[in-house]
């Protein structure tokens, strides 16, 4: 795929384009060493899609004020820290596949509004798993 002068990018403006965004994320995430272990168990199981679902729903949220996510969650990465230690390279490779999934598909308010959560949300869990010392 060719990418788009920012200029002639769209700004995010529905689920469905969240869904994209999260959809090719994923794909970056299960193609890195690194970070599949994190998703082995909703691939295995076969929900990923039920989990792209989801984790749409969480952005749909946050962008669009719609009350659909109804996990918690900080909680969810605790439970899979204790399966699969997250340290702050992970949080690092997750930022920068979002960040750039986003760049390469939108550009505008929205979009940089996504791109500022999902650094503040990464941050945050970092300092409640203690990942700063």
């Amino acid at each position: 795929m060719v990418e788009l002068k920012d200029n002639f990018k769209p700004d995010i403006s529905s689920r469905a384009d969240i869904k994209q965004i999260i959809t090719r994320f994923y794909d970056k995430l299960l193609n890195d060493e690194k970070m599949l272990p994190f998703f082995q168990e909703i691939v295995q199981k076969n929900q990923l899609e039920q989990h792209l679902e989801i984790i749409t729903d969480f952005w749909n949220d946050i962008l669009f004020d719609t009350l659909t996510y109804t996990n918690n969650v900080m909680q969810k990465h605790v439970d899979v820290n204790v399966l699969v230690s997250f340290n702050k390279a992970h949080f690092s490779i997750w930022v920068s596949y979002f960040i750039d999934t986003i760049n390469t598909l939108f550009y505008g308010e929205n979009s940089e509004r996504m791109k500022s959560r999902a650094q503040s949300i990464a941050t945050v869990m970092q300092l409640k798993m203690k990942l700063y010392q």
